[in-house]
């Protein structure tokens, strides 16, 4: 590149990561680049991340000198050189991403390597889950809007139509719920009446958002059921979806594993059903050969009370870790048992998680023709990770 009278060449390496970010950006996973080591005295350290500026994305750098200083620059998500001259006086770049990381380093003499490149091309980046792109204030434009009648019954948002301030993680939650079944529409049918399943509704507040959404913002028709044990809760939002004329959704007070449904839904959703009741959920829809499936697990229990491997016991004998490790483990089995089934899989990050611990969201799409092969396959895997786990 050419500024001035000065030539900059960039190497193949450094080229490379300002790749990554590039196609990280432009597939909407960068969560953000951070730039360590400094060449220069006068910098402590800088940070790229995506941004939604005068409408259109552009690469924000924010870079901080040692007098406490913050200086923001602008750049092209598609104006690689521009990035490599910033990128160029830092000896290490970490890459964050929602699907992966990739790192770059330079020694002193020189020498440079790139880790992580391989997953982060713009093949494996196809069909990725997006991150959300914050604006210039760092407010989100959300799919809903405060003043939702639906929002004000369920008493999210006062009369005036502000939400509450102790509502706003809830109001996050549901609109981050919804920008995560905007990423999975293509998947479902798009003609006809769509059927919609929320399995241990509880309160079901994602039942009104994911109707509104189909219904009023979307205009599909839609018949959607909430299935919950609890008759008062089932009461008060029967109460509140008759108010609201939302027709074509319905609350049944029963146990999921009772339910039964004459058609099949093409989504089912759960959130933060307790322990055990997400791998009925994930039973149900699976059974029911659901196009997809959205479920956020909560209070794994099970596993920790029942993990009997010798292998684990530096992790098992510190009960935090134990608890940390279970979690992670039980629904890494529940997406494998999913895949054993014929669907594609992954975890997502529902909500920040300084907004609550609960922010794991299971994803399963169903694959159209799957392989036997690649079944039992992942079916073997299920089985013996399980076998390791409990010590049969």
């Amino acid at each position: 590149m050419t500024e001035g009278n000065v030539v900059r060449v960039h190497s193949e390496h450094l080229l490379k990561i300002c790749t990554v970010i590039k196609d990280c950006a432009e597939a909407g996973v960068l969560k953000k680049a951070v730039l360590s080591k400094p060449e220069s005295k006068s910098i402590k350290r800088a940070q790229i991340q995506l941004k939604h500026i005068g409408g259109k994305d552009v690469l924000q750098t924010e870079t901080f000198s040692t007098d406490n200083k913050a200086l923001h620059k602008n750049i092209s998500p598609d104006d690689i050189f521009a990035l490599a001259d910033i990128l160029s006086g830092f000896m290490q770049i970490n890459v964050l991403t929602g699907v992966g990381d990739c790192e770059y380093k330079r020694s002193k003499s020189g020498k440079e390597t790139v880790i992580g490149a391989g997953k982060l091309t713009k093949e494996k980046l196809d069909g990725a889950e997006s991150t959300v792109v914050q604006g210039n204030d760092k407010e989100k434009n959300y799919i809903l809007r405060e003043d939702e009648p639906f929002l004000k019954l369920l008493g999210v948002s006062d009369e005036r139509g502000r939400v509450h301030d102790k509502k706003r993680p809830k109001f996050r939650q549901i609109n981050r719920f919804l920008e995560h079944i905007r990423d999975i529409e293509r998947y479902l049918p798009t003609d006809g009446v769509l059927r919609i399943c929320d399995l241990c509704c509880g309160k079901s507040y994602l039942s009104f958002a994911v109707y509104h959404y189909f219904s009023n913002v979307l205009g599909r028709s839609v018949r959607m059921t909430g299935v919950d044990l609890k008759s008062d809760v089932i009461e008060y939002c029967s109460s509140v979806a008759k108010q609201l004329n939302f027709d074509g959704l319905e609350f049944i007070c029963g146990d999921i594993t009772k339910y039964e449904t004459d058609t099949p839904p093409s989504l089912v959703i759960s959130l933060h059903a307790c322990d055990t009741a997400t791998d009925i959920v994930l039973e149900k829809a699976s059974e029911w050969r659901a196009p997809v499936i959205l479920s956020t697990p909560c209070c794994h229990h099970e596993l920790n009370h029942t993990l009997n491997c010798s292998a684990l016991s530096f992790i098992a004998e510190h009960s935090m870790l134990r608890q940390k490790f279970c979690d992670a483990a039980t629904d890494a089995l529940r997406l494998k048992l999913l895949e054993a089934k014929g669907y594609s899989t992954v975890a997502l990050e529902l909500i920040d998680p300084e907004e609550t611990p609960k922010n794991i969201m299971l994803r399963a799409i169903l694959k159209k023709n799957p392989s036997e092969r690649i079944l039992a396959e992942a079916r073997a895997e299920y089985e013996a990770a399980r076998r390791f786990l409990l010590g049969e």
